[in-house]
């Protein structure tokens, strides 16, 4: 039987945006991961009309 593992849609877009950073930058996995988060913050305190 295989285990399913929750994984919240906020750690999902982290990851995303971590990976963008780290396949398009020189940034190193903790680098990219800490701007992903700032990212992500910035992005979901855009209002909705606005994004």
């Amino acid at each position: 039987m295989t285990e399913t593992t929750f994984v919240s849609r906020y750690e999902r877009r982290v990851l995303f945006v971590q990976d963008v950073l780290e396949k398009n930058s020189t940034l190193g996995a903790d680098a990219a991961r800490e701007l992903a988060v700032h990212v992500v913050h910035a992005i979901e305190h855009i209002s909705e009309p606005t994004r």
